[in-house]
């Protein structure tokens, strides 16, 4: 387990609230660097793509899908190196430093099990109603897919307006992420951090403002559990996995898509 300091938490969620996050040049690196890309990946949470074979595969619930029951442990499996994923940025100080986030509420982890098994997932930060999405893993087939699915469906349902994730790959594209320059994702941040209910995407010049201050609105974590355990007393069903149901998620995702 890693001595790393932690970043203070205040001064972390400080530089959320402007647009930029911490990233290390590998798992031995000793610091920390500030990033503040000009182009930003990000996915609309009205635009998720739910091909007809990751809506058969929700449904099937193959997976137990779980919230926050698995933090270290998620942020150790996107750590850890694989074929696909020969290094990593995640060192001590991100890990000491996510894991005070995450005891003050402010980070979660959606974890994908199959059995035992933790098989994939994902972790971020969440800051008002925006949730910067850090890192995702798969050691299944769909894994991720699934893992990304539930979180964008538990998004929706508990009012969050900007689901960030950093930089575009061709997995997050595949799934309906898009890049927006620093300025446009300014304008949604600073909305999904202040009042407002649109999701800033035709604010004017609100990039130009400074960040929102604290207290933020919120969303509703939990949403997502309340409507799963309703479908399932309305299906008369018990349910063993603990999972919202992947059924409620699919019709979650097509009836927003």
């Amino acid at each position: 387990m890693s001595t790393a300091p932690a970043i203070d938490p205040a001064l972390l969620l400080s530089a959320y609230a402007q647009g930029l996050f911490p990233m290390a040049d590998g798992a031995d690196d000793p610091s920390v660097h500030w990033v503040e890309p000009r182009i930003r990946a990000i996915l609309p949470l009205d635009g998720f793509h739910l091909s007809r074979s990751l809506k058969k595969a929700l449904v099937a619930d193959r997976f137990r899908v779980t919230t926050d029951r698995a933090f270290a442990d998620m942020v150790a499996l996107c750590a850890e190196e694989a074929a696909d994923r020969p290094s990593t940025w995640i060192n001590g100080i991100i890990r000491a430093s996510y894991a005070a986030l995450f005891a003050r509420g402010h980070a979660h982890s959606v974890e994908v099990w199959d059995g035992d098994a933790l098989v994939g997932g994902l972790y971020g930060v969440t800051l008002g109603r925006a949730f910067f999405g850090e890192s995702m893993v798969s050691r299944r087939r769909d894994a991720s897919k699934i893992a990304l699915a539930h979180l964008v469906a538990r998004l929706r349902l508990g009012g969050w307006r900007l689901l960030d994730c950093q930089f575009i790959t061709p997995h997050l594209a595949s799934l309906g992420a898009v890049e927006i320059t620093q300025r446009a994702y300014l304008q949604r941040l600073y909305s999904a951090l202040g009042a407002g209910e649109g999701d800033g995407a035709a604010d004017g010049d609100g990039a130009d403002a400074a960040p929102p201050s604290p207290p933020f609105v919120v969303g509703d974590w939990s949403a997502l559990d309340t409507a799963g355990a309703a479908f399932v007393a309305a299906a008369g069903a018990a349910r063993a996995t603990g999972s919202p149901p992947g059924k409620l998620i699919a019709q979650l995702l097509t009836n927003t898509s």
